[in-house]
């Protein structure tokens, strides 16, 4: 099973990028093949992406869950089969470094040659440009600050 590991520094304080991404059902403002997340509850979200022209549908749900220091999920059923953990780490008042890892299994011949010359890290390390770029120009709004732990 391939495995991104992409990290950005953004610079807002630990809480503001945490509450950010929190906020699943703004992520397709900076997440490119997310096309929508409904929260279901505290710990479940229904996702629709765009992976190589084809939309694909699943379920995540949160393991791990812990105010200003990470997210954690996995996907229970759908079409795509990942889990991952996002990390916050602050380096000063008014910086942090996100993590991102996600494991992940490439499904159809589309997908296993863009895992072969790392069209995913791209992707992510894209997508994280992105999420740098809204979370220091986007208002600030708290997100959910629940803790979760399976």
């Amino acid at each position: 099973m391939p495995q991104i590991i992409e990290t950005v520094d953004v610079n807002v304080p630990v809480r503001q990028a945490y509450d950010q991404w929190t906020r699943f059902e703004e992520f397709p403002h900076f997440l490119d093949e997310v096309e929508k997340i409904v929260q279901v509850d505290d710990k479940t979200t229904d996702w629709t992406v765009k992976v190589a022209g084809q939309e694909r549908e699943f379920r995540a749900v949160i393991t791990e869950q812990h105010p200003d220091e990470r997210v954690a999920w996995t996907v229970k059923d759908g079409d795509v089969d990942h889990a991952g953990v996002v990390t916050f780490h602050k380096l000063s008042d008014n910086e942090t470094r996100v993590t991102a890892q996600i494991d992940w299994e490439p499904s159809g011949l589309l997908e296993k040659l863009g895992s072969a010359v790392g069209v995913g890290g791209h992707a992510v390390k894209k997508d994280l440009q992105n999420y740098k770029e809204r979370v220091e120009n986007a208002p600030t709004e708290p997100g959910w600050r629940g803790d979760v732990q399976a």
